[in-house]
């Protein structure tokens, strides 16, 4: 769902910097009252679960098209709407300043259709409700129940959310060639596969973190900490191999067919479906001068466009980009906790 520069005028990309900038403002002065430091590795390792995560594509059957997590319900799940939102916010500048996936004009964009749906709607709405009811009765199995349900439900509607502001922000920046409706019975469907397949991996995730160490979970009652089976620094240790084996490995698997919103626009007629939209891929959107100002700067900060190397199509990239990005995202996650002075009080864990 990374949308390009080419999909939005210069006033609606700057709004949506305004309003991304409001809600991290938001986030960074309720965390400043924030004294739990076991978010601080978990913090780290999460976000680089979540950027390893966002490169592997997984096929969604029949349409020509493929999908990938955003990850903001499980970042705020485990770690609070708040840091999770923060930390979504590095994922995605890493992504766009250093891997060129998604405009830097269209940052602010990106980080509210991807990030503050599935952390602020998500958690307030969805999470902390379900996880805190009594569905399914009582005892641990109701729990973990109450948990893939939430993360479900939560992942399908914050990204019917999310691809719905796509559809608004565009039509807002006046691009005739996208009409609203037919582009919104394209972006609506697809979507909802993709948030299905995102909610059974991020219920996985942290059905393993409630089996091993439940206090880390948002909103699960204080009783359930003497159930851990793990100790933190086993779950950290966990989360960080898996991202670094998602990152590394897996993500050669991911599919080569378009993602949603690339689907919308341009379909797969090269493999047999449907052209959609129909767009030029070279040719399309809006174009302005501050467009091509991002442009330039981010052609010379993406050290790995595509998650690859320059002028080589050789998978040894994508393996490097997955661990130095995930690397990345930890490394900055935890320099920007610091610099804040989040999480400085000590407590025994």
């Amino acid at each position: 769902m990374h949308m390009a520069d080419a999909l939005l005028a210069p006033a609606v990309a700057a709004t949506m910097y305004v309003t991304t900038g409001t809600a991290a403002g938001v986030s960074i002065y309720k965390l400043k009252k924030d004294d739990e430091p076991q978010k601080l590795p978990v913090m780290a390792v999460t976000a680089s679960l979540v950027f390893a995560g966002q490169m592997i594509n997984y096929t969604i059957p029949g349409t020509g098209s493929s999908g990938h997590m955003c990850g903001g319900m499980l970042l705020s799940a485990l770690l609070g709407p708040q840091a999770g939102f923060l930390s979504m916010i590095v994922i995605l500048t890493i992504q766009c300043l250093f891997f060129a996936d998604g405009g830097l004009m269209a940052l602010g964009a990106n980080i509210w259709n991807m990030a503050f749906y599935g952390c602020f709607v998500g958690y307030y709405l969805i999470w902390r409700p379900i996880v805190r009811s009594h569905w399914f009765g009582q005892g641990r199995s109701a729990q973990r129940a109450r948990i893939i349900a939430a993360s479900i439900i939560g992942c399908i509607a914050t990204l019917q959310l999310g691809a719905f502001s796509v559809v608004l922000e565009t039509s807002l920046s006046g691009i005739t060639e996208l009409p609203f409706g037919a582009f919104l019975a394209l972006m609506q469907p697809i979507h909802l596969a993709i948030g299905l397949v995102e909610g059974l991996i991020t219920s996985a995730v942290l059905v393993y973190v409630y089996e091993s160490r439940p206090e880390l979970l948002q909103c699960v009652e204080s009783a359930e900490s003497g159930n851990a089976k793990s100790s933190l620094k086993t779950v950290v240790a966990v989360l960080a191999v898996t991202a670094l084996v998602v990152g590394g490995g897996l993500s050669l698997l991911a599919s080569s067919n378009p993602d949603g919103l690339e689907w919308a626009l341009f379909g797969n007629a090269e493999q047999g479906y449907a052209e959609n939209m129909g767009l030029d891929e070279e040719n399309f959107g809006v174009s302005s001068k501050a467009a091509e100002t991002a442009g330039a700067i981010q052609e010379k900060t993406s050290f790995l466009p595509d998650y690859a190397f320059s002028d080589s199509d050789t998978p040894a990239g994508t393996s490097v980009s997955g661990i130095v990005g995930s690397a990345m995202v930890a490394g900055a996650a935890v320099l920007i906790c610091f610099a804040g002075g989040f999480f400085r009080k000590k407590k025994t864990i």
